[in-house]
């Protein structure tokens, strides 16, 4: 079944109900996508969710707060890992494989560090470290370009997450046509209260001391754009300079968005170093 057709699930975690759908084979260890900024079900770009799928059981979730999950949206990357890891136990996982893009990075890095055991592999994609470059700016730089797509009529990940090169544009464009393939039993849009608390934790991680990224001793692969704006590119370089052994992919011409306008080389790449 493609993601476009998998149903939306729910289960209780802790008196509070979290959104996710799963689907891919049945064996194997299972992998946890983790996604942006007010991001909900229908933002997984459903060729990388597909492609992946084909090897991978694949669970994706709504955070807390965001889509059709209950309670409020936390102010803290702290608070979303801590869901994260009740939610996998929930789901009866002692081992699973993670995938966190932008947003989800964060919260798949705090996760590591409080529960080491959890995860195999970790594969973290336009994002960044605690305390990283321009993090904590990502609200300054999305208002304008927000407005810049409500003026011009386009949906403002057109300007976030690609470039504005006419690769960047193509891309944007596909991009955004994959996303409305769903037509049938779509997830709840964020709540611009939601959208705010997470931009909160967002800053809030950007100001945050550094962690120690040594200890991670898993395997880890990087992917970003070589042009991001929101999470400034140097930050993958960062990450992979300060986690040993990590593997590390810049695509050119692209923007936070890199995975999505690169799809087709990335989802084979994912596939091999979950594989290898």
């Amino acid at each position: 079944m493609p993601y476009i057709d998998t149903p939306n699930q729910s289960i209780d975690v802790d008196g509070t109900a979290f959104a996710y759908r799963d689907l891919g084979p049945r064996s194997g260890v299972p992998l946890v996508l983790l996604n942006h900024w007010g991001a909900v079900l229908d933002n997984f770009d459903p060729r990388i969710v597909d492609g992946l799928a084909r090897r991978h059981r694949i669970i994706a979730i709504d955070y807390r707060g965001i889509g059709a999950s209950g309670g409020t949206a936390p102010v803290t990357i702290d608070a979303m890992a801590r869901d994260a890891i009740s939610l996998i136990h929930a789901l009866g996982f002692e081992k699973v494989d993670l995938l966190g893009f932008s947003l989800g990075g964060f919260v798949a890095q705090d996760m590591m560090l409080k529960a080491p055991g959890l995860v195999r592999r970790l594969i973290l994609t336009g994002t960044g470290p605690a305390g990283g470059k321009g993090i904590e700016r990502v609200g300054a730089v999305s208002w304008p370009l927000i407005v810049k797509g409500l003026l011009t009529l386009r949906d403002p990940k057109t300007y976030l997450s690609f470039t504005s090169t006419a690769n960047g544009r193509r891309a944007a464009k596909a991009f955004l046509a994959r996303l409305k393939e769903r037509k049938a039993d779509r997830d709840k849009e964020p709540t611009p209260r939601a959208f705010l608390r997470q931009l909160k934790a967002i800053k809030a991680w950007g100001r945050q001391a550094p962690q120690d990224l040594g200890g991670i001793r898993i395997p880890v692969l990087i992917a970003n754009g070589d042009n991001d704006i929101m999470v400034p590119t140097v930050n993958s370089h960062d990450i992979a300079r300060r986690i040993p052994g990590s593997q590390l992919v810049i695509y050119k011409d692209a923007g936070h968005g890199g995975i999505f306008q690169y799809h087709g080389e990335f989802v084979p790449r994912a596939l091999a170093f979950l594989n290898d």
